[in-house]
């Protein structure tokens, strides 16, 4: 079997270690915001090069406490995209705000900035939450354009792209650090994962990292003193010192995902099979670190053959996403329709995400795309 991801031969190596560190946090006894949670924040701080990291137990919970740290309040619009995971668009519904869902570019995938200006003016709204999806950058430069100028907050949806780069005004950025605040998740999935859920906020501005902090541990900066309302979610200090242990080898495993990209382009070139794939870009810095490997098919009908077949030689895939936010049950107050963004909807009905892991070997590469190549 060939899995779309396997977390048990990323242990395997680093058992012994995880182990230590399981070990040493238990023994010291200090188990919620103890010096494990203060020691990955500092750490986490230094390898994104920014000024605070604020841990929390999920990254859901870092998109709506962000949100309202930003100071978003009943009926304020937010701009999103619709291709994208729920908790993009949810935490604006449950900070009292509206969503409003701009296409995505048909080429990346991210949201469609060009379509992000026009629905600023139109809706007159206060926050734009980009998501680089699959782990690629979105453009920062047309994000700065944007928040220059129109005066709109930027919340950056980094939950799949840890370690991915984007470059404004000739400095190289990591995704995440470029606008006001950012979150990174860390469910175990994610290119740098803990063993259960856990999230981080970030940001260099000194006023939204108290916030923050505050709203992380139910709006108090001393205990049993309430300054606001805020929520229970805390990053435990057994995940905080295992993504310790992870952070050291996110560069290597970034560059191996890379690697895996590369492979998979390189055989899908040479049997010229008929379809879009992730061409990796040499730009000088990360544009893309390759959290889902995800191809594209003419239409419906080949993408659910390509599936079946690999399901049935026990290959993994998995669909991203397959019903775009705005046809969501629960945001059908908000007006949309079928037809109302089309990049979005077709590609949630050809898209597929192939295996991609940093152990991943290259033996198992070719016998997805001879797989793939067998009915294609």
């Amino acid at each position: 079997m060939i899995p779309l991801f396997d977390l048990t031969r990323q242990y395997n190596k680093l058992r012994e270690e995880v182990l230590r560190t399981v070990d040493s946090v238990l023994s010291d006894g200090r188990v919620i915001l103890g010096p494990a949670v203060e020691n990955f924040e500092k750490e986490l701080s230094e390898y994104l090069n920014v000024k605070h990291t604020i841990g929390v137990a999920n990254g859901s919970d870092a998109l709506v406490i962000s949100l309202h740290a930003l100071g978003i309040e009943k009926g304020d619009k937010v701009i999103t995209t619709p291709y994208t995971f729920f908790a993009t668009a949810s935490c604006i519904v449950r900070n009292g705000g509206v969503p409003v869902f701009v296409d995505v570019d048909p080429e990346t995938y991210n949201i469609d900035l060009e379509q992000v200006e026009q629905a600023i003016k139109k809706e007159n709204a206060k926050v734009v939450i980009p998501v680089h999806l699959f782990g690629r950058t979105v453009d920062f430069e047309k994000l700065h354009f944007l928040k220059v100028k129109y005066g709109v907050k930027i919340l950056e949806d980094a939950a799949q792209s840890i370690g991915s780069e984007g470059k404004i005004e000739n400095t190289i950025k990591k995704s995440g650090t470029f606008g006001d605040i950012g979150i990174f998740s860390f469910f175990p999935t994610k290119n740098l994962g803990a063993y259960g859920d856990a999230g981080a906020i970030v940001t260099n501005d000194d006023k939204l990292a108290e916030r923050a902090k505050m709203l992380r541990q139910h709006g108090s900066k001393k205990k049993y003193y309430h300054e606001m309302v805020g929520y229970n979610s805390r990053l435990d200090s057994l995940h905080a010192a295992i993504l310790s242990v992870k952070l050291k080898y996110l560069d290597e495993w970034t560059e191996r995902r890379i690697e895996i990209a590369k492979e998979y382009q390189r055989l899908f070139e040479e049997k010229k099979i008929p379809m879009k794939y992730p061409k990796v870009e040499e730009k000088g810095y990360r544009s893309h670190v390759y959290h889902q490997y995800v191809v594209e098919f003419e239409d419906e009908k080949t993408r659910d053959r390509v599936k079946e077949h690999l399901t049935k030689n026990d290959i993994g895939t998995a669909l991203y996403y397959p019903l775009p936010l705005h046809l969501q049950k629960c945001f059908a107050e908000y007006g949309y329709e079928e037809g109302d963004f089309p990049v979005s909807e077709r590609l949630s009905k050809t898209t597929l995400a192939l295996p991609i892991f940093p152990e991943l070997t290259n033996e198992e590469i070719a016998t997805i795309v001879e797989k793939i190549s067998e009915v294609i």
